[in-house]
């Protein structure tokens, strides 16, 4: 039986039967940019539920007085995940790598608790033309480097296993070819490539 792709949550959401990867993933509009969860879904066969908003930090989805941590809460009460994939705010890991580190331990120990192997979706740093560098106060070559230690740090202590999606972007041949206009959300291409990154860290190479 092939899953269902994926599923944008904004309420309870209700599982398909039968045996497939599930999916969970907690982030913000880079998690669900260029219908992202249906390109790793269907890389995988898998059905994805994602939770996300813009500008999401992980501590919303740890948060049961949110809307978005009450849904994350209820959906780890429910169990049945394969994976749970983790996206937090890019500039995290410049202005509270801390809190971001501390963020993807307790998700991860409650994806664990589930019998879910937790992914850490490392992001991208800004482009170089991107306007929020300057209040960053950093290149971008600078936050590539912040956010490689944050997220080498988190998964160090946490257990999660990391999807470079950033590294990808960094390693590509031409990577301004994977951003949006806005420097900071990515193009289709960079989509695509998200999705393959984090299709390698659970197993699967297409």
């Amino acid at each position: 039986m092939a899953c269902p792709s994926a599923r944008r949550t904004s309420g309870p959401t209700s599982f398909a039967s039968g045996v497939c990867m599930r999916i969970l993933m907690l982030g913000n509009s880079l998690s669900t940019a260029h219908g992202l969860p249906g390109r790793l879904g269907e890389l995988l066969d898998a059905e994805v539920t994602v939770h996300a908003r813009g500008g999401a930090r992980l501590a919303e989805q740890l948060n049961p007085a949110t809307h978005m941590g009450a849904l994350t809460s209820a959906a780890f009460d429910a169990g049945g995940w394969d994976y749970v994939v983790m996206q937090e705010v890019s500039n995290a890991a410049v202005k509270s790598p801390g809190r971001m580190v501390e963020s993807v331990s307790s998700l991860s120990a409650r994806a664990r608790e589930v019998g879910a192997r937790p992914i850490l979706y490392g992001t991208w740093a800004y482009a170089p033309w991107c306007l929020k560098l300057e209040l960053l106060g950093c290149t971008s070559a600078e936050m590539r480097a912040a956010m490689d230690v944050s997220y080498h740090e988190a998964c160090a202590i946490s257990g999660a296993v990391l999807a470079d999606v950033g590294g990808a972007f960094w390693d590509h041949p031409d990577p301004a070819s994977l951003y949006a206009r806005d420097g900071i959300h990515p193009s289709e291409a960079g989509a695509d490539l998200a999705a393959r990154v984090l299709a390698r860290a659970m197993g699967s190479a297409p």
